[in-house]
């Protein structure tokens, strides 16, 4: 399947093996701008699938519900055993109501749920998307490990948890993968979570690896947005953060043109040198930038180089947060303890 030279690493320590790239699919189905039409996002899955990037990322919420529904239907026809497939809940709308949850019943509920939109029997890597800090950890992954034990999933991960829920969740039953936001204008998780899943034989799975597109297009990213992409109202793309977070993008223009490199492959080949427990998730909706993401995988940093560049986007740098304020992040996934938990 490797036909364009896209690796395989094991993500963890726990057997998952999937390619050292893979595709976030969110964009295709919601949140940044209008869908994609289906026979288009199809085609870039399959795209995706011939040229070695099987390690495909979905979401319950993204839709919500739709994009599940459409990697679904791209898994037709004997492409489903060529794909490590990943999903994730935790986040509900009910009744036009945004909540987390993460109590045994809803895991439960959304699981069965996700298997019959995507239309599969197992789940690859099954991620809680967000922690819900009324559930103990362990409350929510004893039914995760229910779902392994079942056959409904094969790996357990955790996206934006602290280090202490992932610690906490790794002792009741292993944590193969966290998924958080990782690339040269977050780093936050480099000081803490990054440690912690390493010593604990945890891979990371770094999404959102090119800032949401603004290491591939710079701050004119923006103007070109659609009405409702919701990357319009992040604080970090308001233009009193823009006018300073374009410097980093200057700067990573500049070395990537010594480098013969776009801009992009040269902050997604910095995410791939952070070593080969982690795998970039890009995102994209046009297959010539699918094909680009792939090339970053040929571009060879020296440690001079990494160095320059994390010079450049020192922690603490880019202007704005990574998220509206009160948007669930690891910084406040903390759980209430075991002995707390009164079953309904």
């Amino acid at each position: 399947m490797a036909t364009c030279g896209v690796r395989r690493i094991k993500l963890g320590s726990q057997g998952l093996e999937v390619s050292a790239q893979g595709l976030g699919c969110m964009g295709l189905s919601s949140f940044y701008g209008a869908p994609k039409p289906e026979t288009e996002a199809i085609a870039l899955i399959h795209h995706a699938i011939h040229s070695g990037v099987t390690f495909l990322d979905t979401s319950d919420i993204y839709g919500p519900e739709t994009n599940e529904v459409l990697l679904g239907k791209a898994l037709k026809d004997g492409l489903r055993e060529k794909v490590e497939l990943a999903t994730k809940f935790g986040i509900s709308y009910a009744e036009g109501k945004r909540e987390i949850k993460g109590d045994p019943a809803y895991v439960r509920a959304a699981c069965e749920a996700s298997l019959k939109r995507l239309d599969v029997a197992c789940i690859d890597l099954y991620y809680q998307h967000r922690i819900d800090t009324r559930v103990p950890i362990e409350i929510t992954m004893g039914e995760l490990k229910k779902l392994v034990e079942e056959g409904k999933i094969k790996y357990i991960g955790l996206s934006e948890a602290c280090a202490s829920t992932i610690r906490r969740a790794h002792a009741v039953h292993p944590i193969t993968a966290v998924q958080l936001e990782w690339s040269l204008w977050t780093r936050d998780v480099e000081e803490e979570i990054i440690p912690t899943c390493r010593e604990l034989g945890i891979g990371i799975v770094a999404y959102s690896p090119l800032g949401r597109g603004f290491f591939a297009a710079g701050p004119k990213l923006v103007e070109n947005l659609e009405k409702d992409d919701f990357r319009k109202a992040l604080p970090r793309f308001q233009e009193e953060n823009l006018d300073h977070n374009k410097i980093v993008y200057e700067k990573v223009c500049a070395i990537s043109e010594k480098k013969g490199c776009t801009p992009a492959q040269l902050a997604l080949a910095w995410v791939h040198h952070q070593g080969d427990d982690v795998c970039p998730i890009p995102g994209t909706t046009k297959i010539e930038n699918l094909n680009q993401n792939i090339g970053a995988l040929s571009v060879k940093l020296t440690p001079e180089e990494m160095t320059e560049l994390e010079t450049i986007a020192q922690p603490g740098f880019v202007k704005g947060e990574r998220y509206f304020p009160m948007v669930p992040t690891f910084t406040n996934s903390e759980t209430p303890p075991l002995s707390s938990w009164k079953a309904a």
